[in-house]
């Protein structure tokens, strides 16, 4: 395998573009279609609201819940456990017309964090919400717990007990997010994680800090990452992204660059989706896989692909 492997889209012109991922890693080769299935389905669910008009803060939150329903990927229902055998949620969603994002860390079980994420940046009295004030604040908005023997699966009993057998980290990632530019020219970004499995409780990674798993700026562009996520905190990842959309380089230029960055800093492995002010599409992964999909209308006609 090539040591990175990107794709692009072109400019969407008047229409709008969208794109997921499901989480950069390795699958099993039984994963891949399951994987590229719910990418597809996720990223279609945002495209039908951007096609009739909607925002794309809107269209980021539905990708994402879609993707968290799914327990193919690894962010709310079958989410990675903890030591502790538990689900600890990490979540966070920007709206790049005028920056405002909202973010949740180590939420137990609730059927879909990037709502409760979504809910603090409608507040707009804090960014980020960790522990048990997650769950003050997710009640007080009238979200429910969920029962966690609901959202944790076997496979992820399976990876933990694997990991508390041998002492090796499961290679999957699968954290899921999108990005999006809807039909005024507003972009957005969103993230939701379930961890690296066998974390110690209170851990916390990139996805839900607002400039490393998770970045938007109308000006310039969006972008979410998946990976490992204390290397992908150390460079600050998704604002390295925007920062080159700022200087006019290309959505997979701007994913490739930032990860040639990380690779060659502090040696970890990742990917990023992105998407330019123009809605302009890319990607780069430095792993063996990461699920993505995407669909894009540049006003007179569009297209959709999905891959791994």
């Amino acid at each position: 395998m090539d040591p990175m492997v990107t794709a692009s889209w072109g400019e969407a012109s008047q229409g709008f573009a969208v794109l997921v991922h499901g989480g950069a890693g390795s699958r099993d080769p039984d994963e891949l279609e399951p994987s590229r299935t719910g990418c597809r389905a996720a990223a279609e669910r945002a495209a039908a609201i951007l096609r009739a008009g909607g925002t794309a803060l809107d269209a980021v939150q539905a990708a994402v819940e879609a993707l968290e329903d799914d327990p193919v990927f690894n962010s709310a229902t079958g989410g990675a456990l903890t030591l502790a055998g538990t689900l600890e949620l990490d979540a966070s969603i920007m709206d790049g017309r005028d920056l405002r994002a909202g973010a949740v860390c180590a939420l137990p079980p609730h059927r879909h964090p990037i709502a409760i994420a979504r809910a603090v940046l409608e507040d707009g009295r804090h960014v980020l919400y960790a522990g048990e004030g997650a769950v003050a604040f997710a009640r007080a908005a009238g979200f429910v717990p969920a029962d966690p023997e609901s959202m944790i699966t076997a496979h992820a009993r399976a990876q933990l007990e694997r990991f508390l057998r041998t002492g090796e980290q499961p290679p999957q990632g699968n954290t899921v997010g999108a990005v999006a530019r809807d039909r005024h020219g507003r972009l957005a970004a969103a993230t939701s994680t379930g961890g690296t499995t066998g974390k110690r409780p209170g851990r916390v990674g990139d996805t839900p800090i607002i400039g490393a798993g998770t970045y938007a700026d109308d000006l310039s562009g969006a972008a979410s990452a998946t990976g490992k996520g204390e290397g992908i905190l150390r460079v600050a990842l998704c604002t390295r992204v925007v920062d080159a959309l700022a200087m006019e380089r290309s959505a997979e230029r701007a994913a490739r660059e930032a990860l040639a960055n990380l690779a060659d800093r502090v040696g970890t492995e990742a990917g990023v989706i992105a998407v330019g002010r123009d809605g302009s599409l890319g990607w780069a992964r430095t792993t063996s896989a990461m699920p993505w999909a995407a669909v894009w209308d540049d006003g007179a006609d569009g297209g959709a692909a999905a891959g791994c």
